[in-house]
């Protein structure tokens, strides 16, 4: 592949941006993506890949919740709705027996750089069951003084007891499931919760020393406009959290089932979602945070804003973040980690996550092996997503590829670039402010996994 020379770019309007390039493509949290895991990553290959590891490698670890007190329509997550506590004080005896089994697989006492509660609602758990988790972990795992802990939030069911305790065992980082704050939103979408309680939750967090809070918010959910986008916005930067999110609305019904709950004609269109996307993030850097990637914000002295000021920002299934380690341990039904070797994924259903883990089993279901030619993909995919830019020259280099391994990009490069979307700079990619829009199209184009036609990720736009 050629040097790939500049191009004269013509800017595409929003009506024309939609039409051609408002189609379906991978989030990539990770590469290759979910869509290519299957069983032939099995529990016996991951124990192999856990044993060959170095015990001077630190890890992180990510903890799946799968519950609620409540089934919100817009979640893709893999969660239910219980109104009992049974089930859940059930499933922290089996993760902790999933987290004995872990740690006797790998080849030592682990140093862990982070934990990250996930869900589901991981504030489901009592205080005394996070006492229990985080002392079991203190067991198997050397926890860093400088760990980071965190853990996903629903602020409706958050008590200042839950935050106490969850500060005792190192809680650092949260983050505050908001999404919207109109009454109009909320019942379209089963998710009613009042401004005023999430502002004592943040008050509850910063009081127990939680120095960094994140706050969700989507756009594209049913009855969403732009004005009750804003009102959000306005209400959540009174608390001045240091990080948001701004995630666009996945419709996948043919996937989640109770997203059919939704009603088609209570969404958005594809350029209502847009204008809610964009005037969101005008307010924001006019408040002073610093766009981050795809769809984060951070105040200028937040820990992600300076990563990826220095180039050391990474993506993964829990988004942007700094966590630089190799290994990611997951653990819980559904839970997803990533090896040097490779991605594994376990059993989703829980009472199957659970028999495995009764025949002594590592409850895996299914993953991928790494190939060389999925890092080096990878690498180039996290750059765009991260860092809207990469030299294509350096990322062959380091991984002793030639440029023309790449010439099957250059038709959809160069016609990107000619819609002003990318700057082609003899072998760098400069994502252009329009472009940042696609850029997920435009990792789609280094993807050679990737089917269009699939149906299996959600819109681009």
């Amino acid at each position: 592949m050629p040097a790939l020379a500049k191009a004269k770019s013509q800017p595409l309007s929003r009506a024309a941006l939609i039409a051609k390039y408002d189609g379906r493509a991978p989030r990539y949290t990770s590469y290759p993506t979910a869509v290519q895991f299957t069983p032939d990553v099995n529990a016996e290959i991951y124990r192999s890949w856990l044993g060959d590891l170095s015990p001077k490698e630190a890890v992180s670890l990510y903890l799946h919740i799968p519950f609620c007190s409540r089934l919100c329509w817009y979640c893709g997550c893999n969660t239910r709705a219980v109104n009992r506590h049974e089930p859940v004080r059930d499933y922290v005896t089996y993760l902790l027996r999933e987290a004995d089994m872990l740690a006797d697989a790998l080849p030592g006492r682990m140093k862990a750089d982070a934990i990250h509660l996930g869900g589901g609602t991981p504030n489901m758990l009592t205080p005394d069951e996070l006492d229990l988790i985080f002392g079991a972990l203190r067991t198997r795992f050397d926890l860093s003084s400088e760990a980071e802990i965190a853990a996903e939030l629903d602020p409706e069911i958050l008590t200042q007891d839950w935050v106490k305790a969850a500060a005792a065992n190192g809680l650092n980082r949260a983050s505050l499931g908001v999404q919207n704050l109109a009454p109009e939103v909320q019942a379209a979408v089963n998710r009613v919760e009042h401004f005023s309680h999430i502002a004592d939750c943040v008050s509850w967090l910063r009081g127990f020393g939680v120095g960094s809070i994140n706050m969700d918010l989507m756009y594209g959910l049913p009855k969403q406009t732009v004005a009750n986008t804003l009102n959000t916005v306005r209400e959540i930067l009174t608390v001045r959290p240091e990080r948001l999110a701004l995630f666009g609305y996945a419709h996948v019904p043919w996937m989640k089932s109770h997203q059919q709950l939704i009603k088609d004609e209570d969404l958005p269109c594809a350029a209502a979602r847009l204008d809610q996307s964009e005037a969101a993030a005008e307010l924001l850097v006019g408040e002073g945070y610093v766009r981050i990637g795809l769809d984060h914000f951070a105040l200028p002295q937040d820990t992600l804003c300076k990563a990826q000021a220095e180039g050391r920002m990474h993506r993964n299934f829990q988004g942007y973040t700094t966590d630089a380690a190799k290994i990611l341990l997951g653990l819980g039904a559904s839970a997803i980690g990533n090896l040097p070797q490779g991605f594994t994924q376990n059993i989703a259903q829980e009472l199957g996550w659970r028999a495995a883990i009764d025949k002594g089993n590592l409850p895996i279901a299914r993953g991928v092996a790494l190939t060389d030619d999925d890092s080096f993909r990878g690498e180039i995919i996290e750059k765009l997503m991260c860092d809207f830019k990469v030299d294509l020259a350096e990322v062959c280099a380091r991984h002793g590829r030639n440029l023309a391994d790449l010439a099957s990009t250059r038709p959809g490069l160069a016609d990107l670039a000619a819609d002003g979307l990318l700057i082609l700079n003899g072998d760098r990619l400069i994502v252009t402010e329009g472009g940042k829009l696609v850029v997920r199209t435009i990792c789609a184009l280094f993807d050679i996994y990737f089917a269009p036609e699939g149906g299996r990720h959600s819109k681009a736009l």
